[in-house]
């Protein structure tokens, strides 16, 4: 088994180090890990450190943990939460192909709900951001910010905090893959009038017309990915 050196921080050290063995098939879903001792060792950390970091893995659903039995691992597509989604994101090497059209096919079921809920309890804050759009640069980068902003500003609106934890799994993620999706022209064309008539929605109050623009636009968006 490989040995690795140890960190200044030992905890984070440990759990980053066992996620990247995890996903890179080192320690494979359905096997065990190989005993505290003997992995202690092979990190180069105190056993108590360990147990510390298999018990934060154990808690994401990465790994089950039972007194007396070898640590499994688990699959994490079946088993993990939200925070396995945060990390699998900052590991884009280890995604498989239709990640990202899955997670704008999510989006496409979730985002038009917070539009509405957005619209009908705060539309004036979100005519206000949108309100900014029209300064925007012709950029990748600045259409990513934007957007990333956007969909923030909707789920906060919602008044319902679940979306928002939901949408901040991908918070390192999201900008990096919509640089990639706005750099066609027509993706940012297509962005910025969908930001104008969202906007208009919003000073109209019309919760139910939001809600189906960003059905549109987001199932746009799944068409638009494809053909890059």
């Amino acid at each position: 088994m490989q040995t690795w050196s140890a960190p200044q921080r030992p905890n984070d050290y440990a759990e980053q180090t066992l996620v990247k063995a995890i996903l890179d098939g080192t320690f494979a879903v359905g096997a065990t890990l190989p005993g505290e001792r003997t992995l202690a060792a092979a990190l180069g950390i105190t056993r108590p450190t360990l147990r510390e970091a298999l018990q934060r893995l154990a808690r994401d659903g990465w790994v089950t943990v039972q007194h007396g039995k070898a640590t499994a691992v688990n699959d994490y597509w079946l088993d993990g939460g939200l925070n396995v989604l945060g990390t699998l994101v900052q590991h884009s090497e280890q995604l498989p192909p239709d990640f990202i059209a899955n997670l704008l096919a999510v989006r496409l079921q979730l985002a038009p709900a917070y539009t509405e809920a957005a619209v009908t309890h705060n539309p004036t804050a979100i005519s206000s951001y949108l309100a900014g759009h029209i300064q925007l640069p012709d950029t990748p980068a600045a259409y990513a910010a934007f957007d990333w902003q956007l969909h923030r500003h909707l789920t906060l609106a919602s008044e319902n905090p679940i979306y928002t934890l939901i949408l901040n799994g991908f918070a390192n993620f999201y900008e990096q893959m919509a640089q990639l999706y706005f750099a066609t022209a027509v993706a940012r064309t297509t962005s910025y009038a969908f930001y104008t008539d969202l906007q208009q929605l919003a000073v109209a109050g019309d919760a139910p017309a939001a809600a189906a623009l960003c059905r549109q636009v987001m199932q746009e968006s799944i068409t638009l990915w494809g053909n890059r």
